[in-house]
């Protein structure tokens, strides 16, 4: 980061106190035409929990392997998603707040032994047409090579700030191909997914808990999504590479959906759609990246 604020962290944050400020909304905080806080977070020679790991693997359908799986790395940056969403200075709970789309980038395979260096900051705070929209960008390096890269775009709703819109990303296309995988997905999975990534929003975790965000039934997080379609294209992902997703539409649990993918060039398009395909609720593309 240039410029700003950096804080370096002794250790990564626990996020039962973390969720519960970053939730909640809070009186103080600041309106966003005041932007964001320019603040960096950093937590230098993490080591990866492997029997975390493991049980991630199989919560979202990966082998175990030496190579960490890219959304891993996500899931490690989380803390410090909320660690910056929890301070008082930044405008937007995290109650209300969408996940949009995510892309990260692999630069190459990361072994689980390896000591990590993660830094999280906000930035690119932006008018949308439903509100206000920003990032929360991602770094992993081991030493001083940066490993993995990611951006999430959060989306305010009704947050709504001056100025013009900026171009929205190229759409992806959802492939027009048959389904080629049906997952069943049953009513504990959000907890379960919580319980191995940290993310304990309670929209994911229970009918009773989801309800006083205005859903009558829990929905799976985005990024178990995110996860579960990398291990589906199996092969067809790259040791180096760019991943875009987006999300369009929530999964209710329990429920079913369906795995499309077609093999393009440069790369395979994705999607996790309904029966009928006429409802997509991610759909994504991946490119090679350069190694290193």
């Amino acid at each position: 980061m240039v410029g700003g604020q950096v804080v370096r962290l002794p250790a990564m944050p626990g996020v039962g106190g973390l969720m519960a400020r970053a939730v909640l909304p809070g009186g103080g905080r600041p309106p966003a035409t005041n932007g964001l806080p320019d603040r960096s977070v950093v937590v230098e020679r993490y080591l990866q929990d492997q029997d975390r790991l493991a049980a991630y693997s199989r919560v979202t359908g990966f082998g175990i392997r030496d190579a960490v799986p890219a959304t891993w790395l996500h899931v490690l940056t989380f803390p410090l998603h909320l660690y910056v969403m929890a301070q008082s200075d930044f405008p937007f709970p995290l109650a209300g707040v969408l996940h949009a789309s995510n892309e990260m980038t692999l630069h190459r395979p990361v072994a689980v032994w390896e000591r990590l260096t993660i830094e999280v900051t906000a930035s690119g705070l932006a008018p949308h047409r439903l509100g206000a929209a920003f990032d929360l960008v991602g770094t992993v390096r081991v030493g001083d090579e940066v490993v993995w890269a990611g951006r999430s775009v959060y989306l305010a709703r009704g947050r709504h700030i001056p100025g013009e819109q900026p171009p929205p990303l190229p759409r992806i296309e959802a492939p027009d191909a048959p389904a080629s995988q049906k997952w069943i997905l049953p009513s504990d999975l959000g907890r379960r997914y919580a319980a191995v990534s940290g993310d304990s929003n309670p929209i994911h975790l229970h009918p009773l808990t989801a309800m006083p965000f205005g859903l009558k039934r829990p929905i799976i997080h985005g990024m178990w999504t995110h996860a579960r379609a990398l291990s589906a294209l199996g092969p067809l992902v790259p040791d180096a590479f760019t991943c875009r997703v987006t999300f369009t539409k929530p999964i209710r649990l329990p429920g079913s959906v369906w795995f499309t993918v077609a093999e393009d060039e440069p790369g395979p398009r994705f999607a996790v759609v309904n029966s009928d395909r006429s409802k997509p609720y991610l759909v994504g593309a991946i490119t090679p990246a350069p190694a290193g």
